[in-house]
């Protein structure tokens, strides 16, 4: 049962907006502010300027392939089922523990309101989003779009009427703990970000993914920075520093400041839309998470199972939802780093993973969209993530190292016993060594991948182009002789004699050259008989030797086809005119890796796929 494709580029701007928008803004300025002072409005752009390498290294791998779970479905792709169950359970943890964390905050300002214990408050909520997620993902969606437009609206009003009330010298000392605590604190906020890795586990239910996931991700990091970096300015221009320092609500303390009673209340309503927004955006995704461990049996079908009725992973998210219940009793703080450092990890995971693809040279890893400054922008992420890692606590390094051993213990007693995937890492560790390690199975699953992400309905031209013959021809060779390979190899499949289709492919030649351009050529013949049509594809890699003018043809379609098949005939060669006027397809046409490699690079091409009765598939 697949997933409905029902979230635009606003649901993927609000998913991600409202999942950032919550306990890093309306709970951690005061934590943040007791460890570092006033230099946490630098650590939070440090914390968005890091957040870059990962989500445009995410944003390119879930273009290229929009499936549910995102990164983790994306790294047992290129790294391999091992770290792919690593970074599954750790996306699955730290999504599951920033809504157990915007449960908690969420919980702390209705007490404000109700007198009632606030796990108790938060278990129901948790439950409730639970419910919500199960009926569906566009009523999850809808729920989300409410809630951020309501939240963002309260935040202009927080700024617009704080600013002209900042003191200056709130601000100094800026950094009163030094440049270290400047790290931990980068590394402590980081979590605020946690909502651009939110996208990738709901790509396959997202409309245009090609478009809506990287437009959806930037849009919402750079709302949410420049949210982030004048409310926390705000926040200490307005707050006194020991006040700030102790308090849970500093959001809510510093609208008191200048709003009065009235503007602590309407403050802290934006905090509880803003901890709903974010407890349902993780509920959604973190669920999500196990859906591609699941599928490639890393772990039970159970967790991979979607409802008939509603089409939502609904064990999945039954195990999310009591996972978050039983996390709501842990320390605040704990849940805060945990869910940075696994974050942090998932992220750096992200950066090697797109080096490893790019450079395994998979003809069919062809994302829409591509990460600028590559490999720059990955090799700094990397460096940048390990650093954070190690400044920040041994509690949260512990809990991290415990999930990871957790992780491959169930890979090593579970899915290794049950999957043999191919994956990214081993091409390009064939492509180094030069010895044969892979099949064509990662190949042929993006293959079809792509199929599903760009729509592509099959055709009687890609039915012909699976089932035709492809010629790899190493050394040079003579017209002459090309055309005799050519009419021996469709002999068989046209019914006709090798010589008859010598003589004919050599009578065409003669009268017009077939030659398009000086490295591809398309001779094609009528033979006789009828309902028959054929094409022969050949690369020559040392080229063949056409006329004294064009000398090193590379690229050869041979189109033989019987009368009543002209208007196919046609059309046939309209569909190759369009494949190869892509940029870079000669290119790719020379360096495909082996024969399958050139056929899908025709059947993955873009064109024009008509839909009249000649050219579908038939019955």
């Amino acid at each position: 049962m697949e997933l409905k494709r029902d979230l635009g580029l606003v649901h993927v701007f609000c998913i991600a907006s409202g999942a950032m928008i919550s306990s890093g803004l309306f709970i951690l300025p005061g934590l943040a502010y007791s460890k570092a002072g006033p230099v946490i409005i630098l650590c939070y752009f440090l914390a968005a300027l890091l957040s870059i390498p990962g989500m445009l290294s995410l944003a390119e791998m879930t273009t290229a392939m929009p499936k549910a779970g995102g990164d983790c479905f994306t790294i047992v792709r290129s790294m391999g089922p091992s770290v792919g169950t690593v970074a599954g359970i750790l996306s699955w943890f730290s999504l599951s523990m920033k809504s157990a964390f915007a449960l908690v905050g969420m919980s702390v300002f209705t007490v404000l309101i109700v007198d009632i214990d606030i796990h108790i408050i938060a278990v129901f909520f948790c439950l409730v989003f639970l419910f919500v997620n199960l009926v569906g993902i566009k009523e999850a969606g809808r729920t989300q779009v409410i809630l951020v437009a309501g939240l963002l609206l309260l935040m202009v009003l927080y700024i617009v009427l704080g600013l002209p009330r900042v003191r200056i010298e709130r601000f100094s000392p800026f950094m009163p703990k030094g440049i270290t605590s400047v790290f931990f604190t980068t590394g402590f906020v980081f979590v605020s970000y946690a909502g651009l890795l939110i996208i990738a586990s709901v790509a396959e239910e997202i409309k245009n993914p090609a478009k809506n996931i990287p437009l959806g991700m930037i849009l919402s990091l750079l709302v949410v920075s420049v949210f982030y970096s004048l409310m926390v300015f705000v926040t200490v221009g307005v707050l006194e520093p020991d006040s700030l320092g102790r308090s849970l609500r500093p959001i809510s303390d510093g609208a008191r400041v200048f709003m009065g009673p009235a503007g602590k209340i309407a403050l802290s309503i934006a905090a509880i839309l803003a901890f709903l927004s974010t407890a349902n955006a993780g509920i959604m995704t973190a669920a999500r998470s196990l859906i591609p461990l699941s599928q490639d049996g890393l772990l039970p079908a159970f967790f991979g199972r979607v409802n008939v009725k509603f089409r939502t992973p609904h064990n999945a998210l039954i195990i999310t939802g009591v996972f978050i219940i039983l996390s709501l009793f842990l320390r605040l703080e704990i849940l805060v780093e945990a869910a940075s450092v696994v974050l942090i990890l998932t992220n750096l995971l992200s950066c090697a993973s797109v080096i490893i693809l790019r450079e395994s040279r998979i003809h069919n890893y062809q994302p829409r969209f591509r990460a600028p400054l590559y490999p720059w922008m990955q090799i700094f992420g990397i460096v940048g993530f390990g650093f954070l890692i190690f400044e920040m606590g041994t509690e949260a390094l512990l809990i991290s190292c415990l999930l990871i051993i957790f992780a491959l213990f169930v890979y090593w007693f579970y899915g290794r016993i049950r999957t043999n995937r191919e994956y990214a890492l081993l091409h390009l560790i064939e492509r180094v060594t030069a010895k044969e390690l892979t099949t064509y199975s990662l190949e042929s699953e993006l293959r079809e991948i792509i199929r599903e992400r760009d729509d592509i309905i099959k055709d009687r031209f890609d039915n012909i182009i699976e089932q035709c013959v492809i010629l790899d021809i190493e050394e040079s060779i003579a017209l002459e002789e090309f055309f005799r390979l050519a009419s021996d190899t469709m002999s068989a499949r046209l019914k006709t004699e090798p010589a008859v289709l010598f003589n004919l492919l050599a009578e065409r030649e003669k009268e017009t050259s077939t030659v398009l351009n000086p490295g591809m050529a398309i001779p094609h013949i009528i033979v006789d008989g009828d309902k028959t049509f054929d094409i022969l594809l050949v690369r020559a890699r040392r080229g063949i030797r056409f006329s004294a003018q064009y000398q090193d043809v590379h690229t050869v379609f041979v189109l033989a086809g019987t009368r009543d098949e002209r208007n196919f005939h046609l059309r046939a060669l309209s569909a190759i005119a369009q494949i190869v006027q892509q940029t870079g397809f000669e290119k790719k046409w020379l360096t495909a890796k082996n024969k399958q490699s050139l056929r899908d690079i025709i059947l993955l091409g873009t064109r024009k796929r008509e839909q009249s009765p000649g050219f579908l598939v038939p019955d």
